[in-house]
């Protein structure tokens, strides 16, 4: 996508391989969840596989590098990765709350082994994305900063919790009280996110985007508008134009009230780009924001 036409391109998904996955998660984790493709099972009490379930999770991974990659490589300079399953929650060796794959987590690694040095990612899902902080947790070149409803599920991103060796302070949690709204998350962003991502100067920024902070999601409790979606993704672009060559992706993540996730997305789209919201919906089919690429229409269209 770029800035200066609002052009949009779909970016042809693939299958993540095993290397790609493995540079984030355990390699016996892996093969383990490989082998399942085709079945079905519960994973935990919140996460169930279908038979296309370890398919769509590959191709929502891999699709979210192959976003990277179009990034990296220019001239596109920001991205957004509309997949499903969502990913924070995933860990090093477990999937986990929804999450089979940590799709954000695999883009990062992915990006090092591109060559760059400092990645940041902004989680700003209503719940703590656990297995993002794991993953990076002792890393001092991927800065994980994260906003959410505390405490709550899944347990995680006290603001004690800062990272580990290396990586201490570079990992940082800014939990919120139930109920917080707009002018709550603004002061978080403006007191400290922007702030430490501005020190951090990042060379990519990805952001987990989740939408059920939003006032009408069924999961939690927090009340964001639409619109701090929006400005929460402009004050992110202005940054990324500082120092990652405007280099920005949002990557979803949970949003369960189908309302709240068009309105946020669009509007986050619109923060990210600087255009009204009404010109994205006129270029954007509507569904078509639903999915990340044609590829990953014919997976979901498999699905029971």
């Amino acid at each position: 996508m770029s800035r200066a036409d609002a052009d949009f391109t779909l970016v042809a998904a693939r299958e993540a391989t095993d290397t790609e996955l493995g540079r984030a998660h355990d390699a016996r984790f892996v093969e383990q969840l490989s082998k399942q493709s085709g079945g079905e099972a519960y994973l935990d009490a919140d996460t169930y596989l279908s038979k296309g379930s370890v398919t769509a999770a590959k191709v929502a991974a891999g699709g979210t590098l192959a976003m990277v990659d179009q990034m990296i490589d220019g001239p596109v300079k920001q991205g957004v990765a509309l997949v499903r399953p969502p990913g924070h929650h995933a860990r090093a060796g477990r999937a986990m709350g929804f999450c089979l794959f940590n799709n954000v987590a695999v883009a990062a690694a992915h990006a090092r082994a591109r060559g760059l040095s400092r990645i940041a990612i902004v989680d700003w899902d209503v719940h703590h994305g656990n297995g993002t902080q794991e993953i990076f947790y002792d890393d001092p070149n991927v800065l994980y900063l994260s906003t959410h409803q505390y405490p709550f599920y899944p347990g995680t991103g006290a603001a004690n919790e800062r990272g580990a060796k290396n990586g201490e302070g570079f990992t940082v949690n800014v939990p919120l009280t139930s109920g917080g709204g707009d002018a709550i998350y603004r002061g978080a962003f403006e007191r400290i996110v922007f702030p430490v991502l501005d020190e951090f100067s990042p060379e990519l920024v990805l952001v987990s985007a989740g939408f059920d902070a939003a006032l009408r999601d069924p999961l939690a409790e927090m009340t964001l508008s639409a619109d701090a979606f929006g400005w929460m993704a402009r004050g992110l672009t202005e940054i990324a134009d500082k120092h990652s060559n405007g280099r920005i992706a949002l990557v979803l993540e949970g949003g369960y009230d189908l309302p709240s996730l068009e309105a946020g997305l669009l509007s986050a789209i619109q923060g990210m780009t600087k255009r009204e919201t009404s010109d994205i919906a006129r270029d954007v089919n509507a569904h078509d924001l639903l999915i990340a690429s044609n590829a990953a229409k014919r997976v979901w269209k498999r699905l029971p």
